[in-house]
């Protein structure tokens, strides 16, 4: 039986500041009259349904929305006379159906637009621009959310595991990487031939040590998609 770290997600108190682990990952802050809205497409309806929850147990409304189509596909159904809702927006038991169960669910997670997240949206950004905030620590609740939302394990078994990074924000990369090797989990950064852009952890002391931070598999995970702990 695995025993719990005294630095995993599971027994870390959850803050609304672990959700920069959005940003972290290729997630967007628009700032606005009444607040900050965060948002991140996401690859998984999984992922989106366990970030939902991630921003329950801090207090953060949040939604999901169908993803708009990929270039040169499009929607079997149209997404808001699939929700029933103005706009498609849709709760997280009723996506099922709107996108073609032949493919991955890909959603839209947005936060409701909260002066609170303001703080989180001025720390990642210089100006106009995305930027980490300096000496970043990773806890265990925003290494957790990243994962979530950007997170997944080498294709080739055993190779590691990569923590995605935003392609457009390229200057966050290296201030990233860093701060994966002051928690212990020090990676390189690939690029897009090997998955990336990533910071691609390896080795098994530094798996085991980002399993042992990211906590449990959150439901409906795909097995192999989250680091588990070797029992």
């Amino acid at each position: 039986m695995t025993q719990l770290s005294l630095f995993s997600a599971d027994l870390a108190e959850p803050r609304p500041e672990d959700l920069g682990g959005l940003l972290a990952a290729h997630g967007q802050a628009a700032r606005g009259a009444g607040g900050t809205r965060l948002s991140i497409l996401l690859a998984d309806e999984w992922r989106g349904r366990a970030l939902l929850a991630e921003c329950r147990v801090r207090d953060i409304p949040a939604e999901l929305e169908p993803a708009p189509p990929e270039p040169g596909r499009t929607r079997p159904q149209d997404a808001g006379s699939a929700s029933g809702r103005p706009g498609g927006v849709v709760a997280s038991g009723q996506l099922d159906g709107v996108v073609s169960s032949g493919r991955p669910r890909r959603v839209l997670l947005r936060t409701a637009r909260l002066t609170e997240l303001t703080a989180i949206a001025d720390d990642w950004s210089r100006g106009a621009v995305k930027a980490v905030p300096p000496g970043l620590a990773l806890g265990a609740g925003l290494l957790r959310c990243w994962v979530l939302a950007a997170g997944r394990p080498v294709a080739l078994p055993g190779m590691g595991f990569l923590l995605g990074l935003d392609p457009h924000a390229p200057q966050t990369h290296e201030p990233l990487a860093a701060a994966c090797s002051r928690a212990g989990t020090a990676g390189a950064i690939v690029g897009a031939a090997a998955g990336g852009p990533a910071v691609r952890v390896t080795g098994r002391r530094r798996l085991l040590r980002l399993a042992e931070i990211l906590g449990s598999p959150p439901r409906g995970a795909p097995v192999g998609a989250f680091p588990v702990p070797p029992r």
